[in-house]
């Protein structure tokens, strides 16, 4: 089963109450909940968390105990080069998600230390942003899943010339 970290940094936890009108009335614990079911429905295995305190979401991120991860990493996006520094240093594929759009925000907000390495980013479209990710990751995965079979069912140098098998590490 793929296992799926999803982090969620600095204030998030406020959710549904903080300046809804930027990023809506849907609480983390909603959001969590709605991304555990449909894990399971997609044979994901969902772990959820939010901290306030860079330190901790590094930590778990060092853990290294997870295929896939799905970052907002909140303020943390334009502020922290040891974020950056850890998704890099796990080496573990990820989505970053925002509920907003930093672009269209306050210049300080143009600035992301994650946008250039993580494997896809969803912006701007609030809590449902984090379902689209969660989609991303089980498409991605199962492509992979797809692949690895293909090499164990056909090694190298034994397969069909004629059959043509997917790039492993295209995607």
């Amino acid at each position: 089963m793929i296992r799926v970290l999803v982090l969620n940094g600095p204030n998030l936890n406020l959710l549904g109450t903080r300046e809804p009108e930027i990023y809506g009335h849907t609480t983390l614990a909603e959001i969590d909940e709605a991304l555990r079911l449909r894990g399971a429905e997609l044979g994901l295995a969902v772990e959820c968390l939010q901290s306030n305190h860079e330190g901790v979401l590094i930590d778990r991120l060092q853990q290294r105990d997870f295929d896939w991860a799905i970052v907002n990493a909140a303020g943390l996006t334009h502020t922290s080069v040891s974020l950056r520094d850890a998704l890099l240093a796990v080496g573990r594929p990820f989505v970053e998600v925002h509920l907003s759009d930093p672009s269209r925000r306050e210049p300080f907000r143009q600035v992301n230390f994650l946008h250039d390495i993580a494997d896809a980013a969803i912006v701007g479209r609030g809590a449902a942003g984090y379902a689209e990710a969660l989609e991303i990751v089980a498409s991605q995965a199962s492509g992979l899943a797809a692949s690895e079979k293909a090499d164990v069912a056909h090694p190298a140098g034994s397969a069909d010339p004629s059959q043509t098998h997917p790039d492993p590490g295209a995607g």
